[in-house]
Formats: structure tokens, C-alpha cells, sequence
């Protein structure tokens, strides 16, 4: 049977975002449903996360929770296929041309931005 200590070492991975409406940050571990803190700063938020994270598996493992292993990029290719209309297939290749990379370069520029700009939602 694994143990707390087992689970405490292994590389879930932490969000932390700042709480626009309260103020302060929340920390959650998207592997493990649920397991959500704040903290008035992001030390003070991380911190918290980590108790949060050993109470959560405390809790899981006396109730019989099945505690899933962190998920990692391995899981993941790195490509995918994405069907576009023939116009926006041209505007992306004028573009690219243009700034004289490869359409590829360019829509992973694109969707880089995009994703900075809007940050994930907190689960």
C-alpha cells in the first residue's frame, strides 16, 4: 500500500493564479480534484498548497480514494490535425510568408500569444 510520503513525492504539478475578485492568489494540483488554497502571496499561497496537498491525500487515502499519479507531457505528441477553411488557410500562409517562417512556426506563434493572453480558467 502507498503512503502519504509516497504521494508527497511525487511531481504533481501546481497552478497558481491570481483571485481578481478576492484578492490574493489560489493554488490548485489539477491531478488531484478538488485540492484547492489561497493565500494573500504567492509564498504564502505555495505554502498552503502543500498542506492542502498532504490533508487532500490524507483524507483520499483513509476514505479508499483511488489518488491518481501525475500526469506528464509524455501523454502527449505534440501534434494534431486541424481542418480550416481554404481562406483562413491562405491568410496564415500570407502571413507566415511574410514574416518569412513556416506556416507551422507562425500558427504556433499564434496560438503561443493566444494562450498568454488567456491564461487557463481555474477548475
Amino acid at each position: 500500500m502507498k503512503t502519504i510520503e509516497y504521494y508527497m513525492g511525487l511531481p504533481y504539478r501546481m497552478e497558481i493564479v491570481r483571485d481578481v475578485d478576492e484578492g490574493g492568489f489560489v493554488a490548485s494540483f489539477p491531478d488531484l480534484k478538488g485540492c484547492i488554497t489561497c493565500g494573500e502571496t504567492v509564498e504564502a499561497v505555495a505554502a498552503n498548497a502543500e498542506d492542502s496537498k498532504r490533508e487532500w491525500l490524507a483524507a483520499a487515502l483513509e476514505d479508499g480514494y483511488e489518488i491518481p499519479e501525475p500526469s506528464t507531457d509524455s501523454e502527449y505528441s505534440g501534434q494534431f490535425k486541424l481542418r480550416i477553411p481554404k481562406s483562413l488557410h491562405r491568410s496564415l500562409a500570407e502571413h507566415s510568408k511574410r514574416e518569412g517562417i513556416s506556416m507551422n512556426q507562425y500558427c504556433l506563434y499564434l496560438l503561443t500569444k493566444n494562450d498568454a493572453e488567456y491564461p487557463r480558467a481555474h477548475p
